[in-house]
Formats: C-alpha cells, sequence, structure tokens
C-alpha cells in the first residue's frame, strides 16, 4: 500500500475514532454532559491521540529502518559483483536502485505482474522494451546480475511494505480499541490529552538535538574512516592542499591548514564590512530614526537576508569582481590580477551579514531600559553622549554575541567563497588574491563519480567535521558572552 494511502487511511480513522469517543463518552452519562470529568471534546482527542501517534511513530520508524536493513542484506550480491571488477559497492547499489524502481514502475504503470517482475526467467531485453514503452530509459548496461539483485530489492521493498501497512494498520486498531474501553464518565480524559501532548511537544523539541546528533554521528562514521586512510596529523598540521584522484597520479597532501586560513581570511573581512555598517545602522533605527522611518527602513534592510546566496555570488562574480579590478589592478595600482579573490568574496560576504549584525543589535538596543536614557539625559549629557557612554556599554554583551553569531555564518558560506574568491589553496597574507575556504572544497570533493572509499572524497566528511566543530564553538562562545556579561534590568 503506498504510504500516502497509509497516511490518509490513518487520517481518516482518527476522525473516526474522534467522533466515536466524543458520542461514547455522551452516552455513558445518557447525554447529562455535567457528569462527565472532562468535555466530550477532550474524550475524542484522547481517542484520536492513541488512534494516530503510535501508528505514525511505527510509519516513521519503519521508513527509516526498511531501507537500511534490505540495502545490508543486498551487500552479499553487491560483493559477488564487484568483484574483479574496478566498480565501487556505492555505484552499484545506486545501479540496483534506479533498476529496482524501474522495476515497480512496471509494476504500477506496465502491467507487469508482481510475479513476472521476481521471475527469474525475467531479462534484460524484456525489461528495457517495457521501460521504454513508459519512457523510463534504463540503458543498455544493466547486467544480468545488477538485474537479479534488484529483483530480490524489489521482492524485499515489496514484502516489507505489505508488512509496514498490516502492522500500521493492526497498530491503529488496537489503540483505537484501548481507548474507546477506557472511554466512560470517570476517565479523566483531560489529564491524559495534556499528558499526550505534553509528549508531543517534547517530541518536537528534541528534534532539533536528534538531528544534531544524527548529523555529528554520520561526520564522525566517516571521519574515522578517512583518518584511518590518511594521517590526522598530516590532515591538522599539513600546509599544502593538494588531493590526487585515484588514475591521475601522484599522492595527495591533504592539510587542512591552508584551507582554515583562508575560510578565517574571508570571514574577517565580511565581518569588517558588516560590523561597523550593521551596528551604525542598529544605531540609527533604535535611537534616531522616527518612527515612520524604522518602520519602513528596517524590512528594507531585512531584504537582504533573504536574498539566496547565489545571488550574492553572481554578483561577486559579475559586478563587485571586475569594479575592484578596475580599481586596483594592472591598469591603476597593479595590486589585483583578477576578480576572484579574498577581498571580493569578503566585501559581498560582508553585504550579507549586514541584516544579522544591524536586525539583532538593534533589538539588543531597544532592550536597554529608557530609564537609563533619562538618567543620563537629567545629567546633563546629550543624546550622542548618552548612546556612547550607557547605551552601548549596557548593550555591549548582545551586540558581541550578534557579532559572533554572524561570524558562524561567515565561516559556513559556500556559493560566495566559490564564485568569488576562486580555488586556490594557498596560506597568503595578500587580500588581492585568490583563495578558498573549507566549505569551497567540501562541494569539489564530493562532486562527481569518484569513488567513496578513497581518502580523496572522505576527506570532505573530515573537513565537514572541523567546520562544524568550528561553527559550533563561535557558538558557544557567543552564549557565554551573552549570559555571562549581560545586564539585568527590572
Amino acid at each position: 500500500m503506498p504510504v500516502l494511502w497509509l497516511i490518509l487511511i490513518i487520517i481518516a480513522i482518527t476522525t473516526v475514532g474522534f467522533l466515536l469517543g466524543c458520542s461514547r463518552a455522551q452516552r455513558s452519562v445518557n447525554g447529562n454532559v455535567r457528569a462527565l470529568h472532562s468535555l466530550p471534546s477532550y474524550y475524542g482527542i484522547n481517542v484520536g491521540i492513541w488512534t494516530a501517534i503510535p501508528a505514525f511513530v511505527i510509519l516513521g520508524l519503519w521508513l527509516l529502518i526498511q531501507p537500511v536493513l534490505i540495502e545490508s542484506h543486498i551487500q552479499q550480491s553487491v560483493q559477488s559483483i564487484a568483484t574483479g571488477k574496478d566498480v565501487t559497492f556505492g555505484l552499484i547499489m545506486s545501479d540496483i536502485r534506479r533498476v529496482a524502481d524501474g522495476l515497480e514502475l512496471a509494476i504500477t504503470e506496465g502491467g507487469m505482474t508482481l510475479d513476472e517482475i521476481q521471475s527469474n526467467d525475467l531479462d534484460i531485453d524484456t525489461l528495457l522494451q517495457t521501460l521504454n514503452s513508459l519512457g523510463v530509459i534504463l540503458g543498455t548496461n544493466v547486467s544480468n546480475s545488477v538485474l537479479k539483485s534488484a529483483q530480490e530489492y524489489q521482492k524485499l521493498s515489496a514484502g516489507g511494505n505489505i508488512l509496514m501497512s498490516i502492522t500500521v494498520l493492526a497498530t491503529m486498531i488496537t489503540g483505537l480499541g484501548l481507548a474507546l474501553v477506557k472511554t466512560n464518565k470517570n476517565f479523566r480524559a483531560r489529564i491524559s490529552v495534556e499528558y499526550g501532548i505534553l509528549a508531543i511537544l517534547f517530541f518536537a523539541a528534541s528534534i532539533a538535538i536528534m538531528t544534531t546528533i544524527g548529523i555529528l554521528f554520520s561526520l564522525a562514521v566517516n571521519t574515522l574512516e578517512f583518518f584511518k586512510l590518511y594521517s590526522a596529523i598530516d590532515f591538522f598540521f599539513g600546509l599544502e592542499w593538494a588531493p590526487s584522484f585515484s588514475g591521475r597520479g601522484g599522492s595527495s597532501s591533504l592539510g587542512v591548514i591552508p584551507l582554515l586560513w583562508g575560510t578565517l581570511y574571508i570571514s574577517v573581512i565580511a565581518l569588517l564590512v558588516a560590523v561597523p555598517i550593521g551596528i551604525y545602522a542598529a544605531i540609527y533605527l533604535s535611537e534616531y530614526a522616527t518612527p515612520k522611518v524604522r518602520a519602513f527602513t528596517k524590512p528594507l534592510l531585512e531584504i537582504l537576508a533573504g536574498i539566496p546566496t547565489i545571488v550574492y555570488g553572481l554578483f561577486a562574480l559579475l559586478t563587485v569582481g571586475p569594479m575592484l579590478v578596475k580599481v586596483f589592478g594592472n591598469n591603476t595600482v597593479g595590486w589585483m590580477d583578477g576578480g576572484t579573490a579574498v577581498i571580493t568574496a569578503g566585501f559581498v560576504m560582508g553585504i550579507m551579514l549586514i541584516p544579522f549584525v544591524s536586525s539583532l543589535s538593534d533589538d539588543i538596543i531597544n532592550a536597554v531600559p529608557q530609564t537609563l536614557r533619562d538618567g543620563s539625559y537629567g545629567l546633563g549629557a546629550t543624546q550622542s553622549e548618552t548612546i556612547q557612554q550607557i547605551v552601548l556599554p549596557a548593550a555591549l554583551p548582545g551586540i558581541v554575541g550578534a557579532i559572533l553569531l554572524a561570524a558562524s555564518r561567515a565561516v559556513g558560506e559556500t556559493m560566495i567563497v566559490v564564485l568569488g574568491a576562486g580555488a586556490a589553496a594557498r596560506l597568503s597574507l595578500n587580500p588581492f588574491e585568490a583563495m578558498t575556504a573549507v566549505t569551497a572544497k567540501i562541494v569539489s570533493q564530493l562532486t562527481g563519480d569518484s569513488d567513496f572509499a578513497s581518502p580523496e572524497v572522505l576527506v570532505a566528511f573530515a573537513l565537514g567535521t572541523t567546520l562544524f566543530f568550528l561553527t559550533l564553538g563561535l557558538n558557544v562562545l557567543a552564549l557565554y558572552v551573552v549570559r555571562k556579561y549581560r545586564e539585568q534590568y527590572e
């Protein structure tokens, strides 16, 4: 049964359960609602929760676990296919999944039966002819071994889906029955519903934590695989980045320091652009602008935060880079040879970060109590003196936190670096030279059909782990500064 149909069935039976719960509660007191412990709607909601939530939990877990178990089972046949061939498990599994999807399509739209698909007599020509008639092109390089593995994959998937449907429906009916049995005038439905809602809210709050743990786990597994093939000391302390993929000759030098240097250098230039402009804009909006000007200017400024980063990258490549070449190029002072440089990416990234700094700083400055300003004015200070000596010192911890959060945003930027800074990994103090960052190299290392068992590809996960802890450290530092030095006002 398709997952969408299963979800619709759950929703429909949950709705029926809600109505049955309400009516059963009212029948238990012969229509005298005042005799119930809770309102009738609570009884209906309780039945709905016990009907839908366990079913959705099992459905979600099944959809996550089933593909992993099936692919683990197929690994043995993949091993036999890959023996003696210059192919990788990942590419073979991709072919198997592709053919299995074609087999599923042949069942649903091509008129072929499940027995025909799972028959050992099915040949490649019949499959290709059927799928070509449906407009699906698999290519002629599908081997018999891949076809047999795809048949097994499709068979296990079909069986798993049937078992999933039965399990979800049985769980749903069981929950519905148990909830209806409990529904009577003495059942504390409101308390049960509140505990159920609390559990749902707790789960929703835990999603971010579980997602972070999942991301870290996936990075850690591949990072450990990389360090089994390449020295961690050479990675963290190497001064050269020169990956050499299999078949191109040479050995790889995978030192992360040039990439970290480019990342930090571009981020520093971006902050030098964003911090002064952002803070000055925040001071103007919070202290000098009239309500009408503020209502118009702040949303207009925050539009910058909604522009896609690829647009900023194109702006750096097509506008800012050539403009800087005209100013600092060989025809003038001779400092800049091309449009892709650290200063290009840093300047455009700084423009992107302005709304992050200004919006957060504006909120922090507005949080400073007006009584502090009035006291300063009462002592004879001017508005500028009040801002310098009272408002900014009081808001400084929050502003520093905003700057650190903007720095973590700059460290993780990709498209502006790719299009504006270039691809050269080097250690240099010249901001007019092309450099690259960690994020750009993660993209380049994972682009193409390279072998995921090679250190040149696995290094992308080590770079991701390094970047993860770098941004995590900046975020933790920002929270520490804000919490330790913020002023408490009543």
